[in-house]
Order: structure tokens, then sequence, then C-alpha cells
């Protein structure tokens, strides 16, 4: 894996957890002017979140930004598998410094406001009924969604690059994140919890590591399941049979 391509997943990566966790802040934390924006702002600016990181890093690493996303390119053979290791290096760097930024943004609104529990949540996801099963499941099935269309705007020329993929998160998020906040990216919140857990953050509570493992195994379950579905059924049967 090239410099350039480490780099620019790092930088995207970043940018992504940045404006992404960002306005979870905005939304959570007392005192800001965008208190109780709602559920509609954070999935909207998370897509927006999303474009923003896959503009910055696209042209030159592919903007994978997403371990979950690398695993399924390369088990659906679009990314080689000796790149994997480098590109989640460089995607948990970039969330740790897109969740430092954070903290420093909005630096004295913690001390405001008291719920450890928001706090929590504006680094990285938990659910809204806790059923571990059933959380993996939902993180699995979103991520499945996230991969699987992601290949298949890979097979469609006319797909608006960017913008798809901006608007697939949003959908996402309305459609299947009300269970788990749909981490659907192992990056985006193991590595905001692990700077949860190290921030100097004031009141800040504990970073709940009980839960912390299925948004991180579901969504790589669920990249690999879409990348063998897409070879297995929608590369070797329906693009042949349908375009020929």
């Amino acid at each position: 894996m090239t410099a350039e391509k480490f780099v620019a997943d790092l930088v995207g990566t970043m940018i992504l957890i940045l404006l992404g966790d960002g306005v979870v802040a905005g939304v959570l934390l007392n005192k800001s002017k965008a208190f109780a924006g709602g559920w509609i702002v954070i999935t909207l600016a998370w897509g927006l979140a999303v474009f923003s990181g896959v503009v910055v890093s696209g042209p030159y690493s592919g903007a994978h930004l997403n371990p979950a996303v690398t695993l399924g390119l390369a088990v659906a053979g679009k990314t080689p598998w000796d790149q994997v290791p480098a590109y989640w290096i460089a995607q948990f760097i970039g969330a740790f410094i897109g969740a430092t930024l954070v903290f420093l943004h909005y630096y004295p609104h913690w001390a405001e406001t008291e719920d450890p529990g928001l706090k929590l949540a504006v680094f990285c996801t938990g659910p809204a009924i806790r059923s571990p099963l059933w959380n993996l499941v939902s993180e699995i099935i979103g991520t499945f969604v996230l991969m699987f269309v992601i290949l298949c705007f890979g097979a469609n020329t006319a797909s608006l690059g960017p913008l798809a993929v901006a608007l697939l998160i949003v959908v996402i998020g309305l459609s299947l994140g009300g269970t788990t906040g749909y981490a659907i990216n192992p990056a985006r919140d193991l590595g905001p919890r692990i700077m949860h857990a190290i921030l100097p953050i004031p009141g800040k509570g504990g970073s709940d590591w009980e839960y912390a493992w299925i948004p991180v195994v579901g969504p790589l379950i669920g990249g690999a399941i879409a990348g063998v579905f897409w070879v297995a059924v929608y590369q070797n049967f329906i693009l042949k049979v349908f375009t020929n």
C-alpha cells in the first residue's frame, strides 16, 4: 500500500469523524446552538460527513474510511488482501484524530452537560434496547446494505459517486439506525470510544466496553457477507444473465 493511499484514507476518516461526531455533539451537548436538533439533523449531517470524507480521499485511496468496507472489497476481489491491515490502521488513526478534534472543538460544553450518557453518545453508539443478539443483527443488516449497495454503485456506470454514498448513509440512518445508532463502521465506533476513555472529559463516566464488541464484529460480518453475496449472486448470476 502506498503512503498516498494511507494518508488519504487517514485524512478522509478524520474528516468523517470530525463532522459526524461533531453533529452529535452539537445536538446533545448543553448550550450548543444546535442543541436538541434531533435525529433528522444527525442523519443528514452524517451523510454529508461521509460525502466530505469520500471527496477528500476518494481520488487517492478509493475512500474506504471503514474497516468493514475494506473487508467487503477484499472479499469481493476489489482490494488486495495484503493492503487490508494498512487501510485499517489508517482508518483508526484518522478516527482517533477526528474524535480528539471534536473534544477540543466543544471543550467548554462538556462541563455544561451533566449526563455522562450524552457525552459517551457523542463518541460512539449504543442500543435503544439492549439485546446483544438483536443489536448484532441490526449492525450486520445495516452494514450489509451499505457494502452491497456500494458494490452495486461500482457496477453501475451511472452512479453519482460521493453523493450516492452520502444518500445511502442518510437512508440507512433514517430506516435502520434507530435500533443501535448505526455504527456500520468499526473505526467510527471503536476509535472514538477509545478516545472517550483517554481524553479528560469532565464527568464522562464509563465507555460501555461491555457493548463495544457489537459495533465492531457486526459491521465486519455484514461487510463480509455483502462481498460474498455480491460475487456469488449479483456478479456471477444477475449481471451475467441480464446483461447478455
